[in-house]
């Protein structure tokens, strides 16, 4: 997380007017889960992964391991769609018979499943391009633009924030357990663990509790007010967004037909 905000603020991309930026991963996204094709989300994977690394300047060994994050998750939700179960082995790749039944991987669940994994990570590449190019207070300014209910925007700000409380909470408690060999053995390992978890809600929820005092005594009334960046006011960016999703589109219809 906190990877993934200094690559955002350090982003060649940052000056960039964030409407364009969450028009492009928006519109991408859209056209990535519609298209429904393999080709046309690995191409969506290399056009986000590029703008992210050659537009962005975000490091390609970085990315990539932020890319293979969902990758674990992605296995076992689609293996679900690539199992199958048949009472005719012929009819599957392989099998293991069970209690009369075969359980195996067919060629059309396979092909489902690849199809599937490549549309999930396509979305993800959508996702990473905006969170990698985009600091947040950039985002929540985006989302005021489009008119988005404020209480909506501010919990969103404010839920951040607290992520970096939470976080930060964490890591005193363990390095003060750590300093006091609170992790030299499996044992007192476990009970470290869980004397973390028990303490990590209530001196968060108090830092939190904290962090609201701190805003009402600076006037807080339920809005964030903060100063944001002047940006250019031009149509190149929305271009290049439309100019490459009508090409994916296109694409798209020509695969189905073919």
């Amino acid at each position: 997380m906190i990877s993934i905000d200094k690559y955002a603020y350090s982003s060649k991309l940052k000056h960039t007017d964030p409407l364009q930026k969450v028009t492009f991963a928006l519109l991408t996204l859209a056209v990535c889960l519609w298209a429904d094709n393999l080709i046309i989300s690995v191409a969506v994977i290399f056009i986000m992964g590029g703008m992210t690394v050659s537009g962005g300047g975000t490091p390609l060994r970085f990315y990539i391991k932020l890319l293979l994050l969902p990758v674990s998750f992605l296995i076992i939700g689609v293996s679900t769609v690539a199992v199958n179960i048949s009472e005719q082995p012929e009819s599957l790749l392989a099998a293991i018979p069970v209690a009369g039944i075969w359980i195996g991987v067919s060629n059309e669940g396979l092909q489902e499943a690849i199809k599937l994994f490549f549309k999930a990570l396509g979305a993800v590449s959508c996702l990473y391009f905006l969170s990698l190019s985009t600091p947040m207070v950039d985002l929540l300014a985006a989302l005021r633009r489009l008119r988005m209910p404020k209480l909506l925007v501010e919990l969103m700000g404010l839920v951040y924030r607290f992520i970096f409380v939470l976080l930060e909470t964490a890591d005193t408690i363990y390095n003060a357990q750590n300093c006091r060999m609170g992790y030299s053995s499996l044992t007192a390992g476990y009970r470290s663990l869980g004397s973390l978890i028990s303490m990590l809600f209530i001196k968060s929820y108090k830092r939190s509790d904290e962090l609201y005092t701190a805003l009402e005594a600076r006037g807080y009334e339920g809005e964030l007010n903060v100063l944001e960046e002047t940006y250019e006011k031009h149509w190149k960016g929305y271009v290049l967004a439309v100019t490459i999703n009508v090409i994916l589109v296109l694409s798209s219809i020509a695969l189905k037909q073919v």
